[in-house]
């Protein structure tokens, strides 16, 4: 089983930077891609970022040039950059994994809170 785990989310102003973590536990080896969704209350959960385990990442429109993704394999931590950030980036982001192979399951996170104020 994989546990994730989400940190860095918190209240912050428009045009401000916040770096999400997602830190992985229990079989790390059955990590394969990994991707950061968000949802707001009311609205269907969003792909926000996602990155395979070979490191090719896929960032979605309406934060490109503003949102990067990354991981340390080493510290199977998944990472999301946020800069500039914008009153519509305000919602519950979420950590997910995708199994590297089969026998291997999906890792799904709590989520933790971003804010963003004007």
């Amino acid at each position: 089983q994989v546990k994730l785990v989400e940190s860095g989310g918190g209240l912050v102003q428009a045009g401000d930077s916040l770096r999400l973590s997602c830190a992985a536990s229990g079989d790390t080896i059955c990590v394969g891609a990994m991707n950061w969704q968000r949802q707001v209350p009311g609205k269907e959960r969003e792909l926000v970022a996602a990155i395979t385990s070979g490191g090719t990442t896929y960032i979605a429109d309406s934060v490109k040039g503003r949102f990067t993704i990354s991981r340390d394999t080493a510290k199977n931590t998944l990472y999301l950059q946020m800069n500039s950030l914008k009153l519509e980036d305000t919602a519950v982001y979420y950590c997910n994994s995708d199994p590297i192979r089969l026998g291997c399951g999906y890792g799904r996170g709590q989520g933790t809170q971003v804010t963003v104020s004007s």
